[in-house]
């Protein structure tokens, strides 16, 4: 489970200090795709980094799989996969090669370390492009093997920063479906993306964040009852106050 408690984090600047992330609460349970809903900028990286500790919150609490995300930093991440769209390789090295890396930087070893790999190899389908440099895979092969290295260890939560972002239809289709796959095994999900169609298809509840607030925690029948809109990106302008900016002339 993942849980956080009044959240925030400021980033100081020269002259002010820039709010990233005010106040957020919510609670992500085992078994549930819980999506983070905002546009570029709004807060979701940065409440994303701070649960995988990446950065220190500058108030609240988090935990994640019942550790705290401060007192106990490894713990969270030997809980964790983290996958996001710009997710960086070593180049030189293959997917083979990765797996078995990383797969000891997690402790694996012996045969748990060559089933893991194996396991990744074929869920993955990474074997056309398994002793191949990773410099010189296509973007979804990659993005495929960033998959294979969030997953090797297990882990019980899972975080997707926007992972489909600059992929061709086929390979996002790839990723949704292994989000899915990961709801169904019972893993904790929490997806960030700002396009409405993966949110309407992937979550099972949906938080939308606008500068760095929480404005809603809703079932996607519920938002749209509450916001009386017809789809989820109407609901979302309604959250978040849009207004056109251009007016149309008949």
């Amino acid at each position: 489970m993942v849980q956080t408690e009044n959240l925030s984090k400021v980033f100081p600047d020269k002259k002010t200090v820039k709010t990233a992330v005010k106040d957020v609460s919510f609670t992500a349970r085992p078994g549930e795709i819980f999506g983070l809903l905002g546009v570029n900028g709004a807060g979701k990286t940065t409440t994303l980094r701070m649960l995988s500790t990446v950065i220190a919150p500058t108030g609240g609490r988090a935990f994640v799989a019942g550790f705290d995300v401060v007192k106990s930093p490894t713990d969270v991440r030997r809980s964790i996969g983290f996958l996001s769209n710009s997710t960086a390789l070593y180049g030189r090295l293959t997917p083979r090669e990765t797996l078995n890396y990383f797969g000891k930087l997690y402790g694996l070893r012996d045969a748990k370390l060559r089933g893991r790999v194996e396991f990744v190899i074929e869920t993955l389908r990474l074997q056309e492009f398994l002793d191949r440099p990773c410099d010189r895979l296509s973007t979804g092969q990659k993005q495929r093997t960033s998959i294979g290295r969030a997953i090797l260890h297990d882990p019980p939560v899972m975080f997707f920063d926007e992972p489909t972002a600059g992929l061709d239809v086929i390979t996002s289709q790839t990723v949704m479906e292994f989000i899915e796959g990961a709801r169904s095994a019972g893993k904790t999900v929490i997806f960030s993306t700002h396009i409405m169609s993966e949110a309407e298809r992937l979550c099972d509840r949906i938080a939308i964040i606008d500068n760095g607030e929480l404005r809603s925690v809703r079932t996607l029948v519920d938002l749209l009852a509450e916001t009386q809109a017809p789809n989820l990106e109407r609901a979302f302008l309604s959250m978040v106050g849009y207004k056109p900016e251009v007016e149309v002339f008949a």
